[in-house]
């Protein structure tokens, strides 16, 4: 059964991004990715609603192939201001190796997607508004995550040795 989907009206966009931001509060990104959708068939480049979309859609990463890492990429290049395309592509790939570090993956797969988040928040950091650190917040927090983890530093140790036992004698 196929149903011709409702437009909302565009004064009625301010109130269906709180709505937005609550449904993510409480966990339901399906729902909030849905508003966003709706506000977008209204305003295609509504800055906010194309960045809440990028992350509902991170919020439903699970790690696996399922994971539509190119569609909020997707979004997040359509971020007009440079600082928000670097923050949230930062985002992306911070939220996808998280995702798969939950499932298991091997912390040599994962380096890549934190150095690339590490990456885009040190680009952003630079071009940031006047008191915003929210990109120094996020380069913190994949440092951190790469000094504690266990598997992290295990690797460090390995490349460390095998770079040591190679060097000629």
């Amino acid at each position: 059964m196929e149903f011709k989907l409702k437009t909302i009206s565009k004064a009625g966009i301010p109130e269906a991004i709180s709505k937005v931001e609550l449904y993510r509060a409480l966990n339901e990104p399906e729902e909030a990715e849905s508003i966003c959708r709706d506000i977008l068939a209204v305003e295609p480049e509504h800055q906010m609603a194309l960045r809440m979309l990028g992350l509902s859609i991170t919020d439903q990463f699970c790690g696996d192939a399922s994971d539509r890492y190119g569609e909020a990429e997707q979004l997040f290049q359509k971020l007009t201001a440079g600082y928000e395309r670097l923050y949230y592509t930062g985002l992306l790939y911070e939220r996808r190796a998280k995702a798969q570090m939950r499932v298991g993956r091997s912390p040599h797969s994962l380096a890549p997607l934190f150095g690339e988040a590490m990456r885009c928040f040190a680009e952003a950091e630079a071009v940031r508004p006047p008191g915003n650190d929210d990109a120094i917040l996020r380069w913190n927090r994949c440092a951190r995550l790469l000094q504690s983890h266990p598997g992290f530093a295990e690797e460090k140790e390995a490349e460390t040795f095998e770079a040591f036992d190679s060097s000629p004698i």
